[in-house]
Order: structure tokens, then sequence, then C-alpha cells
């Protein structure tokens, strides 16, 4: 996303280890022992041990419920350390079990009562916009001055600390004086009006010039509990991940697991990334989204900004700006591991609002036809249909009412005609 109008080319190219397993504690024929058996209702975090169908198994970050039989991999939660004890987990509890974090209850203040989040579930096929806390040319808008057309509603942005990973939030005092004033308890008030409505409101972090870093189990911490924080503090529905700068997908997806442990199956979980992020599944921003695979939201890749870039067929590069780079980049998600209804198409609302990569509204409708149901492609054609394709971002709310909400009216009709 943009403060401004500048154009970012950033190249994000690392992508974090996985860790190395570790072993159960002994010599060389304790090693070959089983850990205590995997139990569905325990707590497991990093280098926790467990044991199922006789391997030994290594926890990444926290997990629940998360049999390892089924969740180890690359990119997922468990690493598989082999068999253990001639393929036969003991039957008795071992006198170690896994480590339990404690549930810890977030220090209660003297402050504002806790904010109620949003009930319901997101629609099948849904609009998001980013709304901007910050003045720079495009219309100024309280939140509750958001058109319906928006189903989903990302404030931009939260701020860093001086804590590593912890995040803040504080309403735009230039914003404040454009609109004719702004408090935070109007803002908190239209929260609370977006959610009569039927919408959800979520936090994001990050942005162009944002800087905040998850590279610790510390940073991890503090950022899943800021962020909690701010949940319960404004009423936000879930948490944006918009970090154009880099990122450790390894602690990130930890500090996003402990978010969701804290705010429940409801959390919603978004993700953001540049166009060069979600070329290669060995990128950091495509690691992570697998690695959250089973709480993750949505993916809304910004399809701009970003000049030529490689399709799904691995052949072709294909130039921003037009559907069959919209189709042939969305389908490299779809084809390496995210779920259709993960994959929603970010764009920018008007030629003001990104410096490359602007489509008329009605070529990002071809798209989602292109994708949904194999039909108004154009030279380039997916290989499969994705009738559960979520949807369609945009940069920004702001810079779309500036432009008389000619992205958002021409769209989110159209998202009612998907299968």
């Amino acid at each position: 996303m943009r403060r401004s109008r500048s154009v970012l080319l950033a190249t994000v190219t690392a992508v974090a280890a996985a860790g190395t397993a570790t072993w159960f504690a002994g010599d060389a024929s304790a090693a070959a022992a089983c850990a205590p058996a995997w139990s569905s209702t325990a707590t497991y975090v990093k280098d926790n041990v467990a044991s199922q169908s006789g391997h030994n198994y290594t926890a990444k970050w926290w997990t629940q419920n998360e049999s390892p039989a089924t969740h180890s991999g690359q990119w997922d939660v468990w690493i598989d350390n082999g068999t253990c004890g001639g393929g036969t987990t003991p039957t008795s509890s071992p006198t170690s079990s896994p480590t339990v974090s404690p549930t810890v209850s977030p220090t209660v203040s003297t402050g504002p009562t806790t904010q109620p989040t949003g009930t319901g579930s997101l629609p099948a096929h849904f609009l998001t916009g980013y709304w901007q806390n910050f003045v720079n040319g495009a219309a100024p808008l309280k939140l509750a001055a958001v058109p319906a057309t928006y189903d989903l509603i990302a404030v931009a942005f939260a701020d860093a600390t001086s804590t590593p990973g912890a995040v803040s939030f504080t309403l735009d005092s230039g914003l404040a004086s454009a609109v004719g004033g702004y408090t935070d308890a109007q803002f908190k008030a239209d929260i609370a009006t977006l959610h009569a409505r039927g919408k959800k409101v979520i936090i994001s972090v990050g942005g162009e010039k944002g800087s905040v870093s998850v590279s610790s189990d510390a940073a991890a911490t503090a950022f899943a509990n800021s962020v909690w924080s701010l949940i319960q503090t404004y009423g936000f529905d879930g948490v944006d991940i918009d970090l154009e700068n880099g990122l450790n997908p390894t602690y990130m997806a930890s500090a996003l697991r402990s978010l969701r442990s804290k705010a429940g199956a409801n959390l919603i979980i978004t993700m953001a990334p540049q166009t060069i992020d979600m070329q290669s599944t060995g990128s950091s921003y495509f690691a992570l989204a697998l690695s959250i695979k089973d709480i993750l939201t949505v993916v809304h890749t910004q399809f701009y900004n970003s000049g030529a870039m490689l399709g799904c067929d691995q052949m072709n590069a294909y130039s921003q700006g037009s559907e069959n780079f919209l189709t042939a980049l969305a389908c490299i998600q779809t084809q390496n591991g995210l779920r259709p209804d993960q994959v929603s198409l970010g764009l920018p609302a008007s030629t003001s609002a990104a410096g490359g990569g602007y489509v008329a509204p009605s070529v990002v409708n071809a798209a989602l036809d292109c994708l949904a149901r194999g039909t108004n492609c154009g030279t380039f054609k997916p290989p499969a249909t994705y009738p559960g394709i979520r949807g369609a971002m945009t940069w920004s709310i702001n810079w779309d009412v500036t432009n008389g909400n000619n992205w958002a009216n021409t769209i989110d009709p159209h998202l009612s005609t998907l299968p």
C-alpha cells in the first residue's frame, strides 16, 4: 500500500529456514525413543516434541489440535523427525509432558470497556478497501462515511513502537483536522456503526513506510499482545499484514497463531503482499501464507507498481495493467497451495492511487469471470477454474470516493454474479 504516490519496486528474496529439529533429550539411543504422545488438547510451542503413529515430531511454532501426521512438511507446523521406538508409540504417559502455555488474560485497566467485534462471517465473494488514516490528496473520510459497497475495511495503518514487534494506533491529527474533528471515542463509535451495518474492520500493519519487524520470539509475543490490545480497545475484527520491507515467516506465523489463540476462530487474518512476493513459494510472504493456511482468511496481492512478471505458465512475462496480468499471476497462488477462497485481486482505485498497474474496474470483473468460470478471458486462460475466488481489494477507499466511487460501484454488484 502507499502513503504517497511513489512507486516501490522492492525485491524480497529470502525465506527464513524452517528451523532445525530438536531431538528428544538423551544420547543417540534415547533419540530413537518415542516422545510423549501427541494430545489434541495440549498446547505446544516452538521446539516442543511429540509422537504420533510411530514418528517423532518437533513443533515449529505455537499449535493446538493440529495432528502431526497431517500437519508436517516444509510450510506446516510440525517437523517429522522420523520413526521412533521401533514404530511403536508407548501407551502409558511419560513422566515429561509437552510444555503447555498458560492462558494469560490481558491486563484489565480502568480505561474504556472492551469494544465488541463484529459477528457473523464474510460473504463468499467480498470487496475490501483500505481506509487512510492520513491525508495525501485523496478525499479525507471519517470511518462511518465508508460507502456500503465495502464488506471489509482495513484501517491503514498501525504504528511501530520502540518495542520490537509491538504496534500502536493513533488517529492522525491532520486527518482529524481535515474532517472537522475526530476523536478516539468517535472512531470507536464508527467501528460499532460499521459492525451494525454487517461490515468488518481490521487493523493493517505496515504500508510503504511501515517499519514493524517481527524477527524473534520476543517480537512475536509483543506483536500478538499489542494487536490483541488494539482489538480489545477498538473492536477490530482482525489484522492485515502489509509489510512491504520484508518479513520473517517463521516468527510472524508464530505471532499470528498466538494472536488467534487469544482472539478465537472468528479472527480475520489477511495479507497484502506486493506482486513479487507471491511469485514463488520460496519467498517469505508465500511461505507465511502457506504456513498459516489453516487460519488465513485471504491474500489480496497488490497487482500493481510492479512492472512485468511471470505468470503461472512460467513461460511468459505479462505486463501490469492488463487482464492477462491479473489472471496469470493469481493462478500462481491457486496452483501452489492456497485455496481459491484465499485469493483476492488487489488493484488501485484510480490512476492517482498508484504509480502503475491501474486497470478499469470492468477489467477486474473480466478477470474474476475468467478465474471463476473460464469466461471473458484475455489471451491467457488459467489451467483450471476457481469458482471460490474470493473477490477484490482496492487501495484505497479514499481514492475511490475521490473518483466518484466508480471502482466499488462497478465491482461490488458483479461479485454477486460469481458462482
